[in-house]
């Protein structure tokens, strides 16, 4: 059965339906609260709506320090399915205080409820990765790794798109948004009553409630595996190279590109499309295998592509004309160079991530799977906050952003050389990989 095909069972639609809907949310509701705060909010406070923004950004993704190490005992203890149905619960809850903030126009609340959802997704994280390997064999974990990551980003653009259209309708847009979200999450939770059981992995396994020790304990669980670390480590590293770039976008477009926001629009469009792509072509590349090689490939196209953005700089129609672009104007004038490169850096990182989430899944032992899974969460969340606060140190010492895109290039080859030296079957497979490329 090829991925598609998993689209028709009941083993794996629910889940991936479940994770679509709960991706598609947090980014309606994510976006349409940047928005709110920065044109709405912060005036009415009088506060400053860029550090309100970083605050909001900072809120979502505390969770992930916090309770990832509760987040993966639970999921090794307990049936996968139950604590799935509750957390899609607790989402109706928490989306329903969410529109008493945007009615009472209370910003502590509406922060309050982005703290939550970042807990809510912590909660998930574990369970969704911890049960593909449950319910799809070796040979569909690739593909259905693929289905995940491609419905996530599809999700991520849908719902950030939808929450930035909604909010700025006047004076409606904060109603729509309130009902929208409310109305997702029950659909969620619909979608996870058909998730099947999945047994517990770990029935005997004593929680730990100690958020400080149990944290280390998970971290060191992922370190007595040296490939499942490794792995893990190159997932995090994907973080902090598309964390850097989606912060970047906005600020490219209109620094940069000389270009509106219905252009930092259509270069997200172009990364989360690729990603999409990249992610579904692994099963075909890998042969339903588990197959190593196509993380070192990944990484070539991520350097390769992120160096071209480097190369381009600011497009000569810019310095000449000093005007803004429309769509068609910034096509015109080397914007198909720019969306191809960000296409393929999304491509090539679907290529890279896929094989990688698939082999932590495959390799981590079945009663410590999900807490394995909570060691990457923190170490993901752990590398975009270390994306920002390089981001914002590169700004400081008046560092252009596509000095940043070359940056990253480089230090995408040095932490990749890390990575295949601590870890020699990757570049093996590559070379393997490549010599089933030859034609005979």
């Amino acid at each position: 059965m090829n991925q598609f095909g998993l689209l028709n069972t009941r083993r794996f639609f629910p889940i991936f339906s479940t994770q679509f809907l709960g991706a598609f949310n947090d980014n309606i509701y994510k976006n349409s609260l940047v928005i709110f705060i920065a044109f709405t909010l912060a005036d009415q406070a009088d506060r400053n709506s860029s550090i309100l923004v970083i605050t909001a950004a900072g809120l979502f993704i505390l969770p992930f320090f916090l309770f990832s190490a509760i987040a993966g005992q639970f999921a090794d203890k307990y049936e996968k399915s139950m604590l799935i149905r509750r957390i899609k619960i607790a989402e109706i809850v928490i989306m329903f205080i969410a529109t008493l903030g945007f009615v009472f126009l209370s910003l502590p609340v509406l922060m309050i409820v982005l703290f939550f959802m970042g807990a809510q997704s912590t909660m998930f994280g574990p369970l969704k990765y911890g049960i593909l390997p449950q319910h799809l064999q070796e040979t569909e974990l690739t593909g259905g790794n693929g289905m995940i990551q491609m419905g996530t980003y599809l999700a991520i653009l849908l719902g950030t798109l939808l929450g930035g259209i909604l909010i700025a309708i006047k004076p409606e847009g904060r109603y729509l948004v309130s009902l929208l979200v409310l109305f997702v999450a029950v659909c969620g939770w619909l979608a996870s009553c058909n998730i099947p059981e999945a047994t517990p992995s770990d029935q005997r396994l004593k929680l730990n409630w100690n958020l400080i020790t149990e944290t280390l304990n998970i971290l060191r669980l992922a370190g007595q595996n040296r490939t499942v670390f490794w792995a893990i480590i190159a997932i995090s590293w994907f973080w902090f190279y598309g964390a850097t770039f989606l912060s970047l976008l906005p600020s490219y477009t209109r620094d940069v590109l000389a270009g509106n926001e219905h252009i930092t629009t259509l270069l997200l469009t172009a990364f989360s499309v690729g990603i999409g792509a990249g992610s579904l072509m692994c099963e075909k590349l890998s042969g339903k295998r588990i197959e190593m090689g196509l993380m070192p490939l990944g990484a070539i196209g991520l350097s390769l592509f992120a160096f071209d953005l480097y190369i381009i700089g600011v497009p000569e129609a810019v310095t000449q004309n000093g005007v803004d672009f429309t769509v068609t104007g910034f096509i015109q004038h080397q914007g198909w160079r720019v969306l191809m490169d960000l296409c393929l850096i999304g491509a090539f990182g679907g290529i890279y991530i896929v094989p990688l989430y698939a082999l932590v899944q495959s390799m981590s032992e079945e009663t410590q799977r999900s807490r394995i899974i909570a060691a990457n969460n923190i170490l993901n969340a752990l590398f975009m906050v270390c994306s920002a606060i390089l981001t914002i140190a590169l700004f400081a010492i008046n560092f252009s952003i596509p000095q940043m895109f070359l940056l990253v290039s480089i230090l995408n080859i040095f932490v990749i050389g890390l990575i295949i030296f601590q870890m020699p079957d990757f570049m093996h497979r590559f070379f393997t990989f490549l010599g089933k490329l030859k034609p005979n």
